[in-house]
């Protein structure tokens, strides 16, 4: 007998794929906040603020994760059921 989960129960990687989500967002915006002197012609913003542009790789790369996570839960699942 397969037991399916209920739709609003949290599965492996759920959590991780919306925290990457989150993190890609704030590197998005940093991204936008930083290019904008370029293109307005003013004083560039110091080299920390590029630095945070780089969250947005590393939340594609925690999703990425969670993605994953959650095949393998899924992958698990099937196997388990196949083999009952």
């Amino acid at each position: 007998m397969t037991v399916t989960p209920h739709p609003d129960d949290a599965r492996p990687g759920d959590g991780l794929i919306k925290t990457g989500g989150i993190v890609f967002i704030v590197g998005a915006l940093a991204t936008l906040a930083t290019m904008a002197p370029l293109f307005l012609g003013t004083d560039p913003f110091p080299s920390y603020a590029w630095a945070v542009c780089m969250l947005m790789g590393v939340g594609f790369a925690i999703s990425a994760a969670g993605v994953l996570r959650s095949a393998a839960a899924q992958r698990k699942a099937a196997r388990a059921s196949q083999a009952a």
